[in-house]
């Protein structure tokens, strides 16, 4: 049975291992901003070079903005990049969520916190 310091150790290891994976996964996922000289476009010349474009999307990693009578009506993503938008919009629920149970008072004090992951670990 490990000693409760080299419990927190391995606990400590377990967070920097966690979060180098995520700063490695996540850290570039901010999503390029539109050029709007190159990345907003009519419904209608996106019909007629429909591949040209979604190589661009593609090779730029910028959305584009796909309009309609002069309105926006439809967005392109590269598809690396809207799996990235899922994965922060994934994490800040968490984060919502973490924030709303702490103000209904559901948090647990952090010596408890402490308490119920040794026990997990040491078993």
């Amino acid at each position: 049975m490990p000693r409760t310091h080299e419990v927190k150790l391995f606990a400590a290891r377990s967070i920097h291992e966690y979060n180098s994976r995520y700063t490695l996964k996540y850290a570039k996922m901010s999503m390029v901003k539109i050029r709007v000289d190159e990345d907003i476009r009519s419904l209608s010349e996106f019909r007629a070079g429909v591949a040209s474009f979604v190589k661009q999307v593609h090779e730029t990693r910028r959305p584009m903005v796909l309009t309609q009578r002069g309105r926006g009506v439809a967005v392109l993503l590269d598809v690396h990049e809207f799996e990235a938008m899922q994965a922060r919009l994934e994490i800040l629920e968490d984060i919502y969520r973490a924030e709303e149970q702490l103000a209904a008072g559901e948090g647990v004090p952090h010596g408890k916190a402490e308490a119920q992951v040794l026990k997990r670990i040491t078993r």
